[in-house]
């Protein structure tokens, strides 16, 4: 395994994740996050540095279980299918929850699922693209 471009791949997916988050949640989502204020916690109230050390957190066990699970074929097609994995598991145990459990719309659940199914994959292609296990175990 090759640690320096997994943390390269990790940092990197984080960064483009703080891109696409603003981007998705300021103006794609915008209009139906303020239809919802009242389930959302005020924004001084939010503690984003928790969240986004969390979120880093989640991309290096990200970039580590698509190492381990790296097969030798194109970084970025196993990436794709690594994050719709990833993307299905996480609307399974986490996303779907969040709609039952929340008082929000099914508009606003279906959202979620796709936000998060198009997300991860996007994120498994930029880790795909960027992790390259060392020669030796390429050779192997």
């Amino acid at each position: 395994m090759n640690f320096p471009r997994l943390a390269l791949a990790a940092v990197v997916a984080w960064l483009v994740s703080l891109g696409v988050g603003f981007v998705v949640d300021a103006y794609i989502m915008a209009d139906i996050y303020a239809a919802h204020a009242q389930v959302f916690r005020p924004e001084a109230s939010m503690n984003l540095l928790l969240g986004f050390g969390a979120q880093l957190l989640g991309f290096f066990a990200f970039a580590y279980m698509y190492a381990k699970g790296y097969e030798g074929t194109s970084g970025v097609q196993e990436g794709l299918r690594f994050g719709v994995l990833v993307g299905l598991l996480l609307i399974g145990f986490a996303v779907v929850w969040n709609y039952v459990v929340l008082p929000v719309s099914g508009t606003l659940g279906i959202y979620w699922i796709v936000e998060t199914l198009l997300e991860m994959a996007f994120y498994g292609v930029v880790v795909g693209w960027l992790y390259r296990p060392r020669a030796a175990a390429r050779r192997a």
